[in-house]
């Protein structure tokens, strides 16, 4: 950390600083220029709160050299992380598509889901038992009977499960049903006590981006997840809001270069929820997978214009095979693997 102290600061506003930084168990470097006097903290410098140093008296400027984020950083695990779900690998250079409906309905509608993901040569399969929505009169999902139709119509298939998780108190209920993949979404992604809970288990966990939140927001709460011991964190990039009304949400390419560069986990997108609109879906996937993402979550249903749930973004068992086709060929030129 660097500490910028102000033209006028006295000799007693510096030893103040210099105590503070040694306090923590860290060493400090002293420069004095002409203008200004400058304070280098050697060491683990995430021990010292750069607000509070900030705050002192005679100080003009206190600046973190190191990123705060530790565990998902790669600047400390420079290889990717490949990332087993119930034995299909996701990083590096293998790519998965998770597809399925946006909610779990009825069982006759999940079981002809699995047998759509399974023909069109998707390997993981997702679907809400639990829904959060804007409005509290709109379908909420079918809660724990919905997960228990998921788990046998996923089973009949060989398909692991990926599923949102809204409440720590429903986490028991997820590990008992062996839950293959966790998903927190956009609306949880600051829950940080639910961040905390899933830290300590040993399931794979899918972080949506918070609908406004930073890149730097972002690789914090998967942190928190890191930090209790999970390591098997992936990203998923569902779009953010701003001010364009035409589409649902503006899906950030940008972010998955970014994050490519900042941490060594897993990046996926959601082209389903960012366009808004099934049409858009096939166009969002290939930019996506061009771009770098490890994969993708796809919304389909059965009958899209049956569905209870975001009916307007789901494409059909037909559009997820030629999707599938298309995206094989996108992964081969870039010499990745869609699906093993």
């Amino acid at each position: 950390m660097i500490i910028v102290m102000n033209k006028s600061a006295t000799q007693d506003q510096i030893d103040n600083v210099l105590d503070r930084i040694k306090d923590k168990g860290l060493e400090a470097s002293v420069s004095k220029g002409i203008e200004k006097t400058v304070i280098g903290a050697i060491g683990d410098e995430r021990l010292l709160d750069e607000e509070l140093l900030a705050s002192l008296p005679g100080v003009e400027q206190a600046l973190h050299i190191v990123k705060p984020y530790k565990i998902v950083a790669r600047e400390w695990h420079e290889q990717d992380s490949v990332i087993n779900i119930s034995g299909h690998p996701i990083g590096g250079k293998d790519i998965q598509i998770i597809s399925g409906p946006c909610s779990v309905e009825t069982p006759d509608q999940m079981q002809k889901s699995a047998k759509a993901v399974k023909a069109a040569g998707v390997k993981l399969m997702r679907g809400g038992a639990f829904k959060p929505r804007t409005s509290p009169y709109t379908f909420q999902g079918v809660g724990f009977e919905g997960l228990e139709m998921f788990r046998e119509a996923a089973d009949a298939e060989g398909l692991p499960i990926v599923t949102e998780l809204l409440d720590v108190r429903h986490l028991d209920k997820f590990l008992e049903k062996k839950v293959d993949v966790i998903q927190i979404g956009t609306r949880s992604m600051q829950n940080f006590e639910l961040l905390r809970e899933v830290g300590k288990i040993n399931v794979p966990v899918i972080l949506k981006r918070g609908m406004s939140a930073t890149i730097s927001e972002w690789l914090m709460a998967a942190e928190y997840i890191a930090s209790g011991g999970n390591h098997n964190i992936i990203f998923c990039e569902r779009g953010i809001r701003t001010f364009e009304t035409y589409y649902r949400n503006v899906l950030d390419v940008t972010a998955i270069p970014v994050l490519k560069k900042e941490t060594h986990l897993p990046v996926i997108i959601d082209p389903s929820h960012a366009g808004g609109k099934a049409w858009m879906v096939a166009a969002l996937s290939r930019a996506g997978i061009a771009a770098g993402a490890d994969g993708l979550l796809v919304e389909m249903h059965p009958n899209p214009c049956e569905a209870w749930c975001d009916a307007d973004q789901a494409i059909n068992p037909d559009e997820l095979k030629q999707l599938m086709s298309e995206l094989t060929s996108i992964a081969q030129i870039l010499g990745r693997n869609i699906g093993r």
